[in-house]
């Protein structure tokens, strides 16, 4: 399903975006996705990138893809075009791709008329002094003794700084507007540095000053003609400046509206929280599947329409429940995951935590094919056949030998339904030295193939099994949540401190025969275990499947809160 077939039809966003096309303000509308290439997405950029693609086109406006460049130290053209992928992947689609390094020489010709009226200045005060000079919330920033620098000179050594004069951190240019403002963005903002190296991904060493954000960005959209800036709340307090400039500079005037940017509990969201989690390790690259990057959530099984569908069923509030915006809840996530699996994914058995059962009165080199549902919730998908023979596996939570109380799997006397096969009935287990249990015994009952007993006779449990001679061998990597705090973005060493030692669990289990030769990214139901995807690791010599969600297990929650 595509993005537009997801969204509420109306919203705040989507009334001012009309008023404005019936007021005259504007007669077209004209967005702009504006990512900075320093990273990869995550599931936070989706709500803005949906919001930026849906008004443009139920308007039957424009989108534009413009990346925001101006800081080589942090951007690589890898993370472009993973950025392109990932937005491709959920749907949108854009009129043309554009770089804020595209307008860096017009960007630096408004800055010198800028100066030119008196309005910006070079500045020499050091990082230090700028900070210690800016004031507080209730004293007013002090003037930088260069504030009133000759036009002539301001001029001279802002060209100087831009031809690489000046060492890093040595100079500013600032613009001039009011250092007693009661809005710190209006304290004379800083709107270049100088930075030699690196070479930017695209320019190269040709430019030694790049431009800050707050200069860089509402600029590029009055060049672009960009109507509406959607952006998230923290820019609410930039607005009095993004307006500013494009007023001084008498040029054409975008609008900013603001709205609550979604956050996951349990989840970081800070692109610089995300990049420590795999600088040092704590995850194995930037699509580990317990990161909440695209990469990641695509690689781990997530679907564009479950991750579309959540977000969209966010709405697109004003309201933040935290400092930095509205926090979705990760189980509702999942459901909204499992709804998408349960129509779509194919149905197969694998057993992660195998126990060898062997049914002794089965004949010993008979080899039946058992007839299997592929999706109950869809009659085209058909069935398939799977192999039986006289030794399978079972879960070991599929068997207790002193059974507790309300538990009606398999135990020494008790029968259960082989899922698609035969009832069978435990009659004694193998243990090893240390007294565990390595093998279960029974007898089947040939007259329940397929798994009904003509005799009326009913059993409280199914269980599911493969084949021991023909299950294939996979690795079967099982993830959690990666932190045990609702909220680990508190703090800045908080998120390292309460991270999950159980976010990765990695077993050797099996699975039906079908599944093992499946190409990466593919879905499967595991059946009563949960939803899994073939993992980019995967080869036809070692199988390896991501859990992507569990199932809802009664039973384990009951034993759970047992112990």
């Amino acid at each position: 399903m595509s993005p537009e077939e997801t969204t509420k039809p109306s919203d705040f966003i989507r009334e001012a975006v009309a008023e404005d096309l019936q007021s005259g303000r504007f007669n077209y509308v004209r967005t702009r996705l504006p990512p900075e290439p320093n990273g990869y997405l995550h599931i936070g950029h989706v709500k803005a990138f949906m919001i930026d693609y849906l008004v443009a086109k139920e308007n039957g406006g424009e989108l534009i893809l413009r990346f925001d460049d101006t800081n080589p130290a942090k951007e690589e053209t890898e993370f472009v075009e993973a950025i392109m992928d990932d937005a491709r992947w959920l749907g949108i689609e854009w009129v043309k791709v554009t770089y804020a390094s595209d307008y860096f020489g017009l960007l630096y010709d408004w800055a010198v008329q800028l100066v030119k009226k008196g309005l910006a200045y070079v500045d020499d005060q050091t990082a230090d002094e700028v900070s210690a000079n800016r004031g507080t919330l209730t004293e007013p920033g002090k003037e930088s003794r260069y504030r009133n620098r000759p036009v002539e000179e301001n001029l001279d050594l802002l060209e100087r700084m831009k031809n690489g004069e000046f060492p890093d951190g040595s100079r500013i240019l600032r613009a001039k507007i009011d250092m007693a403002h009661p809005n710190f963005n209006m304290r004379d903002p800083a709107m270049y540095r100088i930075i030699h190296e690196p070479p930017h991904h695209r320019t190269g060493g040709k430019w030694k000053i790049y431009p800050m954000y707050d200069w860089a960005h509402g600029q590029n959209d009055s060049m672009e003609g960009i109507t509406h800036s959607l952006c998230s709340l923290e820019y609410r307090d930039h607005r009095p400046l993004y307006e500013w400039f494009p007023e001084q500079l008498g040029v054409f005037k975008p609008r900013q509206i603001e709205f609550a940017r979604l956050n996951l509990n349990y989840t970081v969201m800070s692109k610089r929280k995300l990049r420590r989690l795999v600088e040092e390790g704590v995850v194995r690259g930037w699509d580990d599947p317990r990161m909440p990057t695209l990469r990641a959530m695509r690689r781990r099984g997530y679907t564009a329409k479950s991750i579309l569908d959540f977000v969209a069923g966010m709405g697109y509030s004003t309201v933040a429940t935290s400092n930095s915006g509205v926090t979705g809840d990760i189980a509702k996530l999942e459901e909204t995951l499992r709804d998408d699996l349960n129509k779509t994914s194919l149905r197969r058995m694998a057993v992660i935590r195998p126990l060898k059962v062997i049914i002794d009165n089965y004949p010993d080199d008979l080899v039946e094919e058992m007839n299997a549902v592929n999706n109950p919730e869809d009659p085209s998908a058909g069935t398939r056949k799977v192999p039986f023979s006289k030794v399978v596996y079972i879960e070991q939570d599929d068997f207790r030998e002193t059974p507790p109380p309300k538990y009606y799997r398999l135990f020494p006397g008790n029968e259960v339904r082989l899922r698609y096969a035969y009832f069978i009935r435990c009659t004694h287990v193998v243990k090893n030295e240390a007294g565990e249990v390595v093998e279960v015994h029974a007898t089947y009952d040939p007259a329940t193939q397929g798994g009904d007993s003509p005799d009326g006779r009913k059993v409280k449990s199914t269980i599911h099994w493969v084949s021991a001679n023909h299950a294939k061998e996979v690795e079967i990597r099982m993830y959690d949540q990666l932190f045990t705090k609702e909220n680990p973005e508190e703090g800045e060493e908080g998120f390292l401190n309460c991270l999950n030692p159980n976010s990765l669990e990695i077993l050797n289990g099996y699975v039906e025969p079908a599944p093992a030769s499946a190409e990466a990214g593919s879905r499967f139901q595991f059946e009563r275990l949960g939803y899994f995807c073939v993992d980019k690791d995967s080869t036809p010599e070692k199988p390896v499947f991501n859990l992507t969600v569990n199932l809802k297990d009664t039973w384990a929650k009951m034993e759970k809160k047992g112990k």
